[in-house]
């Protein structure tokens, strides 16, 4: 399984950024995509999640209204929509697959590499 999280970057604050990551290697509609990050000298902490249809999701509780996760079955991708960004946003992004079809379950089987969003002030 491999997971290429892309379109992380430098922006300013009040911007937005769409992150996307690639899956291959799963039968992607299967599994619940998830993403988290980590931010220097924090722990991972939980963003988002999407069910295996979409039509479900998840989110942590500080995030809800700015963030919004989305998938595409038909590329194998997911996707995590960034506006009105943040300096406490900055972390490394990372994604992550689970086999199964809730969003709230947080333990996850597969992870990316991650990609660092930067969010000046």
């Amino acid at each position: 399984v491999q997971l290429q999280a892309s379109g992380g970057g430098l922006v300013q604050a009040g911007g937005s950024l769409r992150l996307s990551c690639a899956a291959s290697g799963l039968t992607f509609s299967r599994y619940t995509m998830g993403w988290f990050r980590q931010s220097p000298g924090k722990e991972r902490e939980f963003v988002a999640a999407v069910s295996w249809n979409g039509e479900s999701s998840d989110y942590a509780d500080s995030l809800k209204g700015r963030f919004t996760c989305s998938r595409d079955n038909a590329r194998n991708t997911v996707y995590l929509q960034m506006n009105s960004l943040k300096p406490e946003d900055t972390a490394i992004y990372y994604c992550a697959a689970r086999r199964g079809n809730s969003p709230k379950i947080r333990r996850y089987d597969h992870w990316g590499q991650g990609t660092l969003v930067t969010v000046s002030s």
